[in-house]
């Protein structure tokens, strides 16, 4: 498995910049809790059931409900153990994770990647704890499991992935990078799509920051699948990544936005794909329904399914109808 000591030197160079990170991140979202829900008001559609003004604890909600499930994903494949009990509780039903195991990675660059990621997305629920409160969810029922009947398994056979129904996450380091594949992007997404429902400015640029983080990581994911489709074209990881892509693009909407990490032609003629960005250079946004539609694997309004068994815990819960 190729390694790239740039890219190591640069992840080593963040750690600085990212404990600074978190100590902003601190005193913005403890300010949360204290505004709670008398913060400015929010107003989205979040599908079949729409709410008119949810406010910044709904919106801090949802953002943790998917932050659990990364958190999750990341820690079991990187050590085999999920988040400690003391960061599930909160209101709604706490759910059990069910699945993840850690994965035997053979690359120590990758593995290095799953152990980054893994500690960033338990930072990102401790903060978002922090700034609820008492008002924070708990962690719903996940089900991370790999193989059939697994969600990602189901993610993979409606994307057309080869052998999807036995589809593993968990397998090796190039079934792990297209499970990340799976979720990075819409995580980037759904903060894109979150800004313009923020009013306080203060709530909006610690949310920026939160989104730059998802970036990193999405970046991380698809610049690993696309060097490992140029180097080993055999691996299938471009055209998988496509296949992926297609797939959330079949349950948000009908939009074609989503993408892979096939080149594309720009400009400057065709280029790598590792930042997915529309026609100004910009990433696309997902609402909260569109998002629940992915993670729900439901392109049809729904309250459960997929990686959330049950549903999210708080207000914001439904997926769109397309």
């Amino acid at each position: 498995m190729p390694e790239s000591a740039d890219l190591i030197e640069t992840l080593e160079a963040r750690a600085k910049r990212r404990d600074e990170r978190r100590d902003f991140f601190r005193t913005v979202l403890k300010a949360a809790a204290v505004t709670g829900s008398g913060a400015s008001a929010l107003s989205f559609s979040t599908g079949a059931n729409a709410q008119a003004a949810p406010t910044e604890v709904d919106v801090l909600n949802f953002a943790l409900n998917l932050e659990y499930l990364e958190a999750q994903f990341y820690l079991f494949a990187f050590n085999g153990t999920g988040l400690p009990a003391n960061q599930l509780t909160g209101t709604g039903t706490q759910g059990a994770v069910q699945g993840g195991r850690q994965v035997p990675f053979s690359s120590p660059v990758i593995r290095q990647y799953a152990r980054e990621i893994a500690a960033d997305e338990a930072a990102h629920v401790a903060f978002l704890r922090t700034a609820l409160g008492a008002a924070a969810v708990a962690q719903p029922a996940i089900d991370i499991r790999g193989g059939p009947g697994g969600p990602f398994a189901a993610a993979a056979t409606a994307a057309g992935v080869p052998n999807g129904a036995n589809f593993d996450p968990y397998a090796d380091d190039i079934s792990f990078l297209l499970g990340a594949f799976i979720f990075e992007d819409v995580g980037v997404t759904a903060y894109k799509g979150g800004s313009p429902l923020i009013t306080n400015k203060t709530f909006l640029q610690a949310a920026a920051g939160i989104l730059a983080v998802e970036a990193y990581h999405s970046a991380i994911i698809r610049t690993t699948l696309y060097q490992l489709g140029v180097q080993t074209p055999s691996l299938g990881t471009i055209e998988n990544s496509e296949r992926i892509s297609n797939a959330r693009d079949s349950l948000d909407g009908a939009d074609d936005r989503d993408q892979g990490v096939a080149p594309r032609t720009t400009t400057l003629g065709d280029t790598s794909n590792i930042v997915p960005v529309n026609a100004d250079g910009q990433a696309f946004s997902r609402t909260p329904g569109q998002v629940l539609n992915i993670v729900y694997l439901n392109r049809a309004a729904a309250t459960a399914g997929g990686f959330f068994p049950n549903g999210v815990n708080g207000n914001i819960r439904a997926s769109a109808a397309n």
